[in-house]
Order: structure tokens, then sequence, then C-alpha cells
């Protein structure tokens, strides 16, 4: 076979049936054992990792080359596929039945040392990964995820078309709009003194395409937030972006809860039962302390504000008298599993969450509690009965305003899930969680906020209280929820503009600021407007949670860094002045 016929070969890709074949290879060096007479080099590529066998057979210019590989050099390898002997096969390799025996070895390229080894079990700081981000990206667990995620988005695009969507484009430069996270802004050098914003998600020209009767409209699209990093955050990320015509909530929780089903059905082999299950944003955050509760475990929250105010404890019946609530939490038969060290820890946990502290009982024999002296006869029992405790249970307890309560006491549950081992790493849970309030308080503003955004549409029976009590209405939107990570959500839109103007009123708008910041919108919504409505999904968490991930930064190709800076190509830079005097800025100094 001549060098133009000879087939060439993913290393991976190598296996029993090219035996006795001569085949070409090319990749990086994983390792390279020299052994004197013989050498072994794993070569790999992102289909896996082959072994090269240099014989003591081999000329000697073929014996120098392979003395003298390092990791991470670039090779071309022909030789002849042959089967390993029985006592040599590699159970761990997927191609750890054969091996190549070398016939000729071209270095391609050379590497300088190694800033660490490439390697799925090296211990690397992410200011180091994010630095040599081209070499982090070598490493095979970080290969496979992006490889998922581009799965992930064609099983996406597929199901759509099939489902009847266009997929359509919108601007990256738009308008800056309030009412979310900060904006990036780009400077126009065009219009002196006026900026472009980069698109927190593609809202608006969405609801605009539903007026421009594209009827069904996705979109994978880039979206851009100034705001805090967390694990599952990033400044830039995409979205999964989904409307529809003449749909209500159940059409879109419909067809969306299916495309999750075939994505997990096709990437992780799981059969996903639809409809999924519906709770209500009250009943989740009253059971869960959580607006996206991990139902993977137990440990419910329990309402005990009665029996907790038959006993005299100041905490508890002041709390009461206050129109605040008493809520716990049981561990079962973990009486013995809390040293008091621990229990301070866990105290520290709910007061992460403005909770004024933790009051626990530990039902040994004899009982150990902080606070069993307030409660004498039987109240004390009626107070383990109300939180549905036992002997040998642990049993939690906070008292504060009800938001409060429960979300210490959701955050405490997460935190005893993870010490005790309960949450099952390898269970997929989903839900939908819906009805949520349509507006939040901001104290600091001291005004209401829209919970999801302004343009969601209230539950039509609470539209009447919008003047009357905005704080109970509840929202015709609704969370995809899995394993307690919120991956995606979206509400019924509002479609009347008379609907949408008083919602901005609500929110704090002027008529002319709404015109100001909305008007397009508010325009089209004058020529015939279809009842839309849709959602979102993070297609980066999506893909974090179908790998297991613990960083949406381990499916980002190219991630920006805890503090938003690209540590790689060392952005944001400053740009030279005539650029900005181009563009009409000045930089003003912090001491100035």
């Amino acid at each position: 076979m001549n060098s133009t016929t000879m087939r060439t070969c993913g290393c991976g890709d190598v296996t029993a049936a090219y035996a006795g074949k001569t085949i070409r290879v090319c990749g990086w060096t994983q390792r390279n054992r020299n052994l004197g007479s013989l050498n072994f080099i794993a070569l790999r590529d992102r289909s896996g990792i082959v072994q090269v066998v240099v014989t003591e057979n081999a000329s000697e210019e073929l014996k120098q080359t392979a003395s003298q590989i390092r990791n991470e050099y670039v090779l071309q390898v022909e030789g002849t596929v042959r089967m390993r002997e029985a006592r040599d096969i590699n159970p761990n390799m997927k191609t750890g039945q054969i091996e190549i025996e070398a016939e000729s070895i071209r270095v391609i390229s050379q590497s300088a040392q190694l800033p660490f080894h490439i390697d799925d079990k090296a211990k690397v700081s992410d200011e180091i990964r994010m630095t040599y981000r081209y070499l982090d990206l070598r490493r095979p667990f970080m290969q496979k995820n992006l490889i998922t995620r581009h799965q992930v988005a064609k099983i996406v695009r597929n199901f759509y078309d099939e489902e009847g969507f266009l997929e359509i484009e919108t601007p990256t430069l738009i308008k800056s709009t309030p009412e979310g996270a900060r904006d990036y802004l780009v400077p126009s050098r065009m219009f002196p003194g006026t900026f472009f914003a980069l698109p927190q998600s593609p809202q608006l020209f969405k609801q605009i395409l539903m007026v421009a009767g594209m009827d069904r409209y996705v979109q994978i699209a880039h979206c851009f937030r100034d705001e805090a990093l967390r694990a599952d955050r990033q400044p830039e990320f995409t979205q999964i972006d989904v409307e529809m015509s003449f749909a209500s909530a159940d059409d879109v929780m419909d067809v969306n809860e299916r495309m999750i089903a075939k994505v997990m059905k096709e990437v992780l082999g799981l059969d996903v039962a639809t409809p999924l299950p519906r709770m209500t944003w009250h009943d989740a955050m009253e059971r869960f302390g959580s607006d996206k509760p991990d139902t993977r475990f137990g440990l419910e929250i329990r309402d005990v504000t009665e029996a907790a105010g038959k006993g005299t404890f100041g905490v508890f019946n002041q709390t009461i008298e206050n129109g605040g609530v008493i809520k716990a939490i049981v561990v079962p038969d973990a009486a013995e599993r809390f040293p008091r060290k621990q229990i301070d820890a866990l105290g520290e946990v709910v007061k992460l969450y403005h909770a004024k502290g933790l009051a626990w009982a530990m039902l040994t024999d004899p009982v150990k509690c902080s606070f069993r002296k307030f409660f004498e006869g039987d109240t004390f029992a009626g107070l383990m009965d109300a939180a549905g405790a036992k002997s040998g249970d642990a049993v939690f307890f906070v008292a504060d305003k009800w938001q409060t309560a429960v979300t210490a006491l959701g955050q405490l549950r997460l935190e005893l899930g993870r010490i005790l081992g309960l949450i099952d790493p390898d269970r997929f849970d989903l839900l939908w969680v819906t009805e949520f309030p349509q507006f939040e308080f901001d104290e600091e503003q001291g005004r209401f906020v829209a919970m999801h955004h302004p343009f969601t549409m209230p539950m039509e029976e609470d539209i009447p209280m919008l003047e009357t009590d905005p704080g109970a209405v509840r929202a015709q939107a609704y969370d995809l929820v899995i394993n307690g990570v919120e991956a995606g959500g979206g509400s019924v839109r509002i479609h009347d503009s008379a609907l949408q103007s008083k919602m901005f009123e609500l929110l704090g708008f002027t008529p002319e600021r709404a015109r100001e910041q909305f008007g397009f919108l508010l325009d089209a919504f004058q020529y015939g407007t279809p009842p839309h409505a849709g959602c979102a999904f993070g297609l980066d968490r999506v893909v974090m949670l179908l790998t297991k991930s613990s960083t949406i930064r381990d499916v980002i190709a190219f991630p920006k860094a805890q503090n938003s800076s690209d540590l790689m190509c060392q952005a944001p830079a400053t740009v030279a002045p005539d650029q900005l005097e181009e563009l009409g800025i000045a930089i003003k100094e912090k001491n100035e």
C-alpha cells in the first residue's frame, strides 16, 4: 500500500479489524516509555489513545527518532496493526487489544516544557487552566464535554426543525434596556456619544418575530450579561431560545420537555417519562425552600408554627407575634451524627441566608436540645410530633419571616444532603416549577420589580389584583429544573399594548421612559399581535448537567475567569489613544 492510498485512522478508532493492515495515525505524544531496545509511545487525538511500538528490529534511524520524542510532540506514524498477546491486553483502553508496530515516525512539531501534564487526573488551578486553555482542551474529559455539547446542539436543531420551528438569527448590536443584569455597552463611531448594547437575551426580538408572523422561532443564541459570576454563570453564554404563537403555557412546556427528553435519551440513553411533574412556586418554597428544588432526596421542610407557640421559648413566640413562622427539617436516625461543632457550622449556613440562628434537638436518650427547658409537659412531644420526628432523629428549626425561614432551611437541606451523602449523582430528577410571583419587592429600591421580566403575562384571574395587591399576583411563568438547577424557563407573554403599558407603570416606568426604552415593541403591538409564549434553556447548563461537570467553564471552549477576564488572550485590555479619540471617549482615572 503506497502513501497516497494508505488508510489514515483516528488513534482511538484502530480496532482488531485492522490487524495485519498498514495504517497511518497522527496525534500528540501522551507518553514515551524507552526500554532501551523497545519504545512504547502512547499517541493521542480526540478519538482516543493507541499504543505505537518501535521494536528492536526497527531501523537505527527510527530508533533514534523514537528515543528523542517527548510528551506532546506531534507525530505522524505509519505502521502495521498487530494483536497484543493476551497477557498484554489493556482492558482500560478502547484500543487495548491492538498496537501499531511503527515503520516510520515523522515528528511534525515539538513541544516546549509543559505547564501541566495533559491528563484528566492532573490537578491544575483554574488560573493555569484558563491561561493555557489550548492545552487544557487537549485533556480527554474536556474534549468529551465539547463533543457532548456538539451532540446536544445537533439534536436540538433537528428536534425543533421536525416540530416546524424556524431558526432565525437576531441582532448582536441592540439598544440598551433596563430591568435585569447590567448590559455590556459598545460605543458607536458613527453616532458619537451613543452606544449599542450586547443582548442579555433575544427577548424583544423574538416577540417581534411573533408579531411578524414567524409562528415558531428557535435560535441557539449567544447572550451577554455583566454580572457577578458563579459556577453556573458566565458573562457570555448560550441559550436555546424558543417562541411560539397562539400557544399556552401547556403547549410550551409540552414541546420543550419532549426536546429535553430526546436529548437525554440520545446523549445518555436515559428514558425520561413525560409529561414531567409540575410544582407551584409556593409549594416548592414551602417543601424544599427553593424555587429550583432538588428532589433527588427527602428532608422536606415542615411547618411547626402552631406547636412551637405552645412553649415559652422567646425566639419562637416573638417570631409568631411578629407574623413569622417556625419551620423544621428532620434528619432520620441522625441524632448521634452531629457533634456540637458541626451543629454550630450548620448554624452559620442559615445565617448566610439572613436567618438569625438555628435551633436544634437531637432525640437521643437523654434528649439534647438547644431550647428544651422552654417546653414543659407534653409540649415538647407535641412539637416533635408536628415535625414528624421520632426517637433517634435530628431536628433543626428556623424561626423568621416565611421567605427567610424557608430559604435558609432550603440551603441547610442541601448542605445536609451533601454531608450525609443523600444525593445520588447518577439520578436525574426533572420537573416544572410554575405560578411564580409576578413581582418581588426590592427593599433597596423601595418598589416592586419583575421576578422574571416585564413582558410576562399575569395569571388571568389575578389581573384585577395588579392595582390592589401586586405582591399576590402570580405569573404565567415556568422553569424547568434538573437536579436542583434551573435549566431553563419562560412564560406566556403580554400581547396587549395597554396591559404592557400598565405593567411598565407598576414597575416604576413613566410613560415617557417606557416609550423611550421600549417604544419599538409597543408600536409593534398596535398592528395585530398574536398571543405568544416561549422559553429559553441554558445550553451551557444543560451540557454541564449531562456531563456531571461542577462548573459551566468545563463545557465552554473559551470561558472567562471568575473576575470575567480572559486569561489566555489577556482581555479586557487597553486600546490605542487614537481609537478612543475616534470614538470620542476619554478615560477618567478612578482618583479623579
